[in-house]
């Protein structure tokens, strides 16, 4: 009988760790945006887990180009990258409760906010929040919205979030732009 408790407290001591890493899963839920695609003039889908995310990660490393190196290195401890964007003819073609569904998953135990920034530039919304197991961060999520589109970034695993920053505009990473006030001084 008590070697059957220390039996049980063993694998509970196993398991939490297991169960803990299931409840705070750094995925985004993307199924609120499927109703868009009908209305959207452009949709992109990017899914890239498993063993095309290692091709991903072995051909980037090899490509002799500066921007794909430095790709290579942000996705270097990565388990999925998943993208959602949208692009709308007109202003207002979606509902913003759709993208406020997603905000609201990153408002859940677990994430943290890391910016959160707005623009009267095309009505532009940036949200960037991470979410981390102890030190170690086990994911990353971007959503930007503006006036005609938007974009949902999720990572899931560890990256330089500088690295991130610096590749917005390139490789079909959404850019973000902000507008600067005409009287600021420029940051030196």
């Amino acid at each position: 009988m008590r070697s059957l408790k220390y039996l049980s407290v063993l694998c509970l001591f196993i398991l939490l760790p297991v169960m803990t890493g299931w409840a705070q899963d750094a995925r985004i839920d993307f199924d609120r945006l499927n109703g868009l695609e009908a209305r959207a003039r452009d949709v992109v889908e990017v899914n890239i887990d498993g063993k095309l995310l290692d091709l991903a990660k072995r051909v980037t490393a090899k490509v002799d180009d500066v921007n794909a190196k430095k790709v290579a290195l942000a996705i270097g401890g990565l388990k999925g990258i998943y993208v959602r964007a949208y692009r709308f003819e007109n202003e207002n073609e979606y509902n913003m409760s759709d993208v406020d569904a997603i905000r609201s998953q990153l408002n859940a135990p677990g994430w943290e906010k890391l910016a959160n920034v707005r623009s009267k530039k095309n009505n532009q919304k940036v949200d960037v929040y991470t979410m981390f197991s102890g030190d170690i961060m086990s994911g990353v999520a971007v959503v930007i919205s503006e006036s005609k589109s938007i974009a949902v970034v999720n990572m899931i695993g560890p990256i330089d979030i500088e690295m991130l920053a610096e590749l917005s505009g390139k490789l079909s990473i959404p850019k973000i732009d902000i507008e600067r006030e005409k009287d600021a001084p420029k940051p030196k």
